[in-house]
């Protein structure tokens, strides 16, 4: 295949990237919109290289003309998750959208390889809109918690340093880590409901303190400096004492505040 026809060929695929990437980064958002914990925690994406591609053709036998449909990871996504347990939410999620189809699972957190490896993976079938039309291509969606993806990323390094051919003696130091690994992510997992309700207070907080700010910068514009100073300062006195209750009272004050001075302005 010439060079102009493999950045052709790849194109929709970098584009598939970019949009998966962009509505699962929207997936945390709009968690944080409502005030909840997300299950998914980071979000990146990349497009194979041509030499890794070819690489892969070469070990599996497929010929060039088949490359796309036998090459099922040619885009790649990584989602990285706190807990075990949110790796499966998030394959619920991804089992839910309409705007992408299943093809395949490979659950290695329940079958982990023999090197260490666990990861979920998921192959998906998704639509791009391109200059020449609509394509449905493959991509590898691989969901892992932050532990698991530590060490997929050394074995892998050590992988391609050794061209797969691991001395003995650190395959045993990458087999001793994996099962620290999965020791802490089953400590982790011990308090997840523990961290769950933590972060979803720090996300409460962080949205009311927004509106409050918010109300006030308003405040400044309409209303008498004085009085917005007041309470300027009766917020900062609530924020200091660290109470979510007297929090939601505050803002819930201003906010009939801020619609009475609005109010005036339209009347």
């Amino acid at each position: 295949m010439e060079i102009q026809l493999w950045k052709q060929t790849l194109r929709p695929y970098e584009l598939a990237v970019d949009e998966l990437t962009l509505k699962f980064n929207h997936i945390i958002k709009e968690y944080a919109q409502e005030g909840v914990y997300s299950p998914i925690e980071q979000v990146s994406g990349r497009v194979k290289s041509v030499t890794s591609i070819l690489e892969k053709a070469q070990k599996k036998s497929i010929p060039i003309d088949e490359i796309e449909e036998q090459i099922e990871d040619i885009a790649g996504i990584r989602i990285i998750c706190k807990f075990v347990e949110d790796i499966y939410a998030v394959a619920e999620i991804i089992k839910q959208r309409s705007d992408m189809e299943i093809k395949s699972y490979k659950d290695y957190i329940a079958n982990m390889k023999p090197s260490g490896y666990r990861s979920y993976h998921i192959i998906i079938y998704y639509d791009v809109e391109t200059v020449h039309g609509k394509k449905r291509i493959q991509a590898e969606v691989q969901i892992r918690t932050l532990a698991m993806n530590f060490w997929a990323t050394i074995e892998h390094s050590l992988q391609y340093k050794y061209r797969h051919n691991i001395p003995k003696h650190i395959k045993e130091k990458l087999n001793s880590s994996a099962e620290a690994v999965l020791l802490l992510d089953k400590e982790m997992s011990s308090v997840h409901r523990e961290i769950m309700d933590a972060q979803n207070s720090f996300v409460i907080k962080d949205n009311i303190v927004s509106c409050i700010l918010s109300n006030i910068q308003n405040l400044y514009k309409i209303a008498n400096k004085k009085e917005v100073m007041k309470i300027q300062n009766e917020f900062y006195r609530i924020y200091q004492e660290d109470d979510l209750e007297q929090l939601e009272s505050f803002n819930k004050q201003l906010d009939v505040i801020a619609e009475g001075y609005r109010a005036q302005g339209i009347s």
